[in-house]
């Protein structure tokens, strides 16, 4: 199993939720951990409790859907700790439900933006360094709607079906350069986003813990290991009441 002592991490979205349980899973880890999101306030939290944990992070306030603000995260990632060997695509956002042809070209282009454009973008970015170095591992969070079809989630469905899709061909691309890509694909997970879902059990919920429990497994195989396409994880009873 491979040790993550002195390994670099850049974790989006990672300032509540999943991106903030494996920054912390990392850091605990011995990894240099860079989060970055929209929120400040956030992310200077999440750093705080990881220094306080003795571990090694700092956040940068950006958009992921941003040319300028991607080149930035990994600029400062690499000016403060050398390199980059972990991405983390975590930032997403949902949608209303609606169907399909009641979508606002608006609110379509906002969530392809974060949800796709963002880790095409991040990917983008990392992938020459990391081909450099030989050595890489990027991790994208999808979710089951990237594996099932559920009616008026348009949108976030498309977006993750097309995220998989993104993690398959950079893993074909890059596998001759050392680099490794897995997708985690997580059914309900109790986070600020869904946790007053109407009708939703918390107790029968998967937890940012889980995930990051996950990633970590994925993250210390030896480097010949290639874990399959995208990966479910579910809870083994329905979180939604009722259903």
């Amino acid at each position: 199993m491979a040790k993550l002592d002195g390994k670099v991490a850049i974790v989006t979205g990672g300032g509540s939720g999943i991106g903030e349980g494996i920054a912390l899973a990392l850091a605990a880890e011995g990894v240099s951990v860079v989060i970055c999101g929209r929120r400040a306030s956030s992310l200077a939290r999440v750093v705080e409790a990881i220094r306080a944990a003795g571990g090694t992070a700092r956040a940068v306030t950006a958009d992921v859907s941003r040319e300028d603000d991607v080149a930035r995260v990994v600029a400062e990632t690499v000016d403060a700790f050398g390199t980059v060997h972990i991405l983390v695509n975590n930032a997403g956002v949902d949608a209303p439900d609606a169907p399909i042809h009641e979508y606002s070209i608006e609110e379509w282009d906002r969530v392809m933006a974060i949800n796709l454009r963002g880790p095409f973008l991040m990917a983008r970015a990392v992938l020459p360094p990391m081909r450099r170095q030989r050595e890489g591992h990027i991790l994208n969070i999808s979710s089951e709607a990237g594996l099932e079809y559920y009616d008026e989630s348009g949108a976030y469905t498309v977006s993750k079906f097309g995220l998989n899709a993104l993690g398959e061909l950079i893993q074909l691309e890059n596998q001759s350069h050392g680099i490794r890509v897995n997708t985690i694909c997580p059914g309900m997970v109790l986070t600020e986003m869904s946790e007053g879902a109407p009708g939703l059990d918390r107790r029968r919920c998967l937890y940012p813990a889980d995930i990051a429990d996950l990633a970590l497994w994925l993250l210390t195989r030896r480097a010949n290991i290639k874990i399959g396409r995208p990966i479910l994880i579910q809870t083994m009873l329905n979180p939604w009441e009722g259903k």
